[in-house]
């Protein structure tokens, strides 16, 4: 075999060697809230993601969709990230309705392996629950693909302790409301 080809046959060997455990193992994703106000680059934004690889901020390919519940009806709206002045940082703006039960689905990394948060979203346009379906494997936290029926449930079991905290309140006043008469009656 000539040198020369001896030697990008080493080289490349070299690269593929160091290359390829930089890049193994999945990816991971966090939310932060509220994003800092004093960074013109996060103003006004909803929510960030931070992409990693392991330890290391990444900007990895990261995706996101608002699932709703409207009215009964539901609805999705596909999410623009945008990029920050922070390494693997991106900043979402609500393009979703103010009213409405809401589970932003936000992706990290490629189709076959990402990492996913789902971000519960209550009328009030409070967020309820972050939540990074994962698993242990090995010593380490794998994130899990996140299925179509894993966004549904989110979005049911949201829309459900929804409507249930607006009967306790409810149940409140009532209780609040006989306690009043009672005590009128006393006097």
């Amino acid at each position: 075999m000539p040198i020369a080809c001896r030697a990008a046959l080493v080289a490349t060997l070299a690269l593929a060697a160091t290359a390829s455990p930089a890049l193994a193992g999945p990816p991971w994703i966090s939310v932060e809230l509220p994003a800092n106000p004093m960074d013109r680059t996060t103003k006004g934004a909803y929510l960030l993601v931070h992409s990693y690889h392991h330890e290391r901020a990444i900007a990895l390919a990261v995706r996101g969709r608002a699932e709703g519940l409207v009215n009964g009806e539901r609805r999705t709206i596909p999410l623009e990230l945008e990029r920050t002045a922070r390494e693997g940082v991106f900043a979402v703006r609500q393009s979703w309705p103010k009213d409405g039960n809401w589970v932003l689905v936000l992706s990290v990394g490629d189709e076959r392996g990402p990492a996913t948060a789902l971000v519960a979203i209550g009328r009030d346009g409070e967020v309820r629950s972050v939540r990074v379906p994962s698993r242990q494997q090995d010593g380490w936290t794998v994130p899990e693909v996140v299925t179509p029926a894993d966004v549904d449930r989110a979005l049911r079991t949201l829309a459900q302790r929804e409507a249930g905290g607006a009967v306790q309140l409810g149940m409140l006043g009532g209780v609040m409301l006989l306690g009043l008469v009672g005590l009128v009656r006393r006097r």
